[in-house]
Formats: structure tokens, C-alpha cells, sequence
């Protein structure tokens, strides 16, 4: 089983509004992240922060109308496949949430190990043109490399390794961590950020190249 953390704490000072709640192709890029992490996952950790309360009821209706127009067939579809029995969404709100992102990637992680999973994927919310393909291979690169990996089930627990997707040469998002990586970065209350506590932590780190450029680009003004 994998989770995923969307990332979606800040204040979103550069937008001018709640970033989490933008609109784009009819849902925001909330809901957006939610159905993206869902193709390769069975539940997913949202980690709130500013304006949580606000934030939290606005994604759980938005979600109740897909549903009740049926608009989440392909979701559940796509759950199957990789053995989900059902979609689900958790909330946990990082109260020290202006302290920066890295305090909620490790909220979101210690949640989300919480749930026993083999890898977790953590996206930003700022990502919201990612391709539910894209978040698929990622999560088949990962098992790819779990199946092959040699040693004990203690040992494959321990083992902390990372897939980041790259496009045009640059590194993006969702990463892909398994849980010893996720326990490590957790742990950590020392790194810089993330990128930081990913080269501390990391006994191997592995690159897909793939087209799609939402991996790395960034919404973060209402320019982007």
C-alpha cells in the first residue's frame, strides 16, 4: 500500500488568496492533487495549516459533488488496479505552519507512517498540472525497485531510497520515498528543508525522466 501527503499548509502570500482552493479545469488544486496522488495510492494525508477549518470543509464538499455526479469513475477505477479497496482522504493541520514547508512535509510524513505503508508520495499543492499517468509510474518505479531490493523484511523497512521525477532536466514533483526515508526525514528536525534532509537521509536516490512538465512547474502567482 501507498500514501500520499499533499502538502497544502501555507499562507499563499504570492497568490493574493488561498492557493489550495484556486480553480483550474473546473476544481481546485486541492481536489486536483487529491485525485493525482489517488492513482497510485490508497489514502491520502492532507496537511492544512492557514485558514484550515475553511480549507478542509471546502475540499470535503467539493469531493461529496464528484461523487454525487459520479465524476470519480476513473479514480476508483484506476484504485483497483493497483489493489486499493477504497479512496480516502485524512486531514492533520500543522499548527506551526508559518515555520515553512519542511515542518509539514514531516507532519505529513509521520501521518502517513502512521497508516504502515511500503512508500509514501509527497506533493505540494503547487503542482496541480501533474498527470495521473505520471504519478502511476512513479509509484511503479518505486515497487519496481522494492521488488528487486535483496534482505529482510526489516531490512526493506530500513531501506531509504527516493525516485524523483525529472523533466527537461529538472528535478520535480511527487517524490517518492520509501518508508525508511520517510521514518529518517521525520526524524529530522535539523535539515534546512526538504531537499536537505532528502541528501542527509537517502542511501540511493533514483531519476524518471518523464514528459510531462507539470512535475516541475510551480503555481504560485496568479501569473503561473
Amino acid at each position: 500500500m501507498k500514501v500520499g501527503v499533499l502538502l497544502a499548509a501555507g499562507a499563499s502570500k504570492r497568490m493574493g488568496r488561498t492557493k489550495s482552493l484556486v480553480k483550474r479545469r473546473g476544481l481546485s488544486f486541492l481536489a486536483l492533487g487529491v485525485r493525482h496522488l489517488w492513482a497510485a495510492c490508497d489514502t491520502v494525508v492532507v496537511v492544512l495549516g492557514a485558514g484550515a477549518a475553511r480549507v478542509q470543509k471546502s475540499l470535503e464538499a467539493e469531493i461529496e459533488a464528484l461523487v454525487a455526479a459520479g465524476r470519480l469513475h476513473d479514480d476508483i477505477t484506476s484504485a483497483r488496479r493497483h489493489g486499493a479497496r477504497a479512496l480516502e482522504v485524512r486531514f492533520v493541520v500543522n499548527r506551526a505552519w508559518t515555520r515553512g514547508m519542511y515542518g509539514s512535509a514531516r507532519l505529513g510524513l509521520k501521518t502517513a507512517l502512521a497508516l504502515d505503508p511500503e512508500a509514501i508520495l509527497l506533493l505540494p499543492v503547487d503542482h496541480p498540472d501533474v498527470r495521473p499517468a505520471t504519478v502511476m509510474l512513479l509509484g511503479a518505479a518505486m515497487d519496481a525497485a522494492l521488488g528487486a531490493y535483496r534482505g529482510s523484511r526489516a531490512e526493506r523497512d530500513r531501506f531509504a531510497y527516493a525516485v524523483v521525477p525529472r523533466s527537461m532536466r529538472r528535478r520535480g514533483h511527487p517524490l517518492v520515498l520509501t518508508r525508511g526515508l520517510a521514518d529518517a526525514i521525520a526524524r529530522d528536525g535539523t535539515a534546512r528543508d526538504l531537499s536537505d534532509a532528502v541528501r542527509s537521509h537517502a542511501r540511493l536516490v533514483g531519476y524518471l525522466d518523464v514528459r510531462d512538465r507539470g512535475v516541475v512547474r510551480n503555481r504560485n502567482t496568479p501569473k503561473d
